[in-house]
């Protein structure tokens, strides 16, 4: 019930806006605190509400390897300043939901396990839909300005290690080099964009069940 009445509490922050503009709606927070199932369940809640929802995830826009890489699989400069291709998905999704946009967008464009290209389809959104995405570094300078409503979803580095490592296999010790690059990481954003102090809804997410609005 916890969960539910966080986010009741946050839906109704999404705002309407007037004509047909649709709505950005950012789900922030580091690896491991579990923005994907926030983000999933605001979306249902706002449906459930009557509003048209379009589901967007940033890690369909990753960088090729190469570039994600280029200044070594171990670096946390690389992966906070190499992860993602904003351009793209400034062109494919943000764009197509902003003032008087087309609403017709690209849900993807790069399929990280592979690391292949996607050829999407083009979708068309309904007027006045609320995007929802979720993401890390979704309050860089790059983006900071696209959102009508940003959460971030505040967990403890130790704990995200430790759903990363049930997840994906990695190692939950924050000194491994694996685990340093993406903690190291983050926290050059948390120094360089202060995404807890921006966000418009604090969220402590260290429990999943029961999540509480800090701010």
């Amino acid at each position: 019930m916890a969960r539910e009445a966080v986010l009741q509490s946050v839906a109704a922050r999404v705002p309407s806006l007037p004509g047909d503009d649709c709505v950005r709606v950012a789900v922030d927070g580091p690896d491991g605190a579990g923005k994907t199932r926030f983000a999933d369940g605001l979306a249902a809640t706002l449906r459930e509400a009557g509003r048209p929802v379009v589901r967007v995830s940033v890690d369909g826009f990753h960088h090729p390897r190469a570039t994600r890489y280029r200044r070594g699989r171990d670096s946390p400069e690389g992966f906070w300043l190499d992860s993602y291709d904003y351009d793209r998905f400034t062109a494919d999704v943000l764009n197509a939901f902003a003032h008087n946009g087309s609403r017709r967008y690209r849900a993807a464009a790069h399929d990280v396990a592979s690391d292949t290209a996607l050829a999407v389809d083009t979708a068309v959104a309904a007027p006045s839909s609320v995007l929802v995405v979720d993401g890390i570094f979704l309050q860089r300078a790059e983006l900071a300005d696209a959102w009508h409503l940003s959460i971030f979803l505040d967990v403890p580095f130790t704990e995200t290690a430790r759903r990363m490592a049930a997840r994906d296999g990695t190692s939950p010790d924050l000194a491994d080099p694996r685990t340093r690059r993406y903690v190291e990481g983050q926290r050059l954003y948390f120094a360089a964009c202060d995404p807890r102090r921006r966000a418009d809804v604090l969220v402590d997410n260290a429990d999943f069940d029961s999540p509480r609005v800090l701010r």
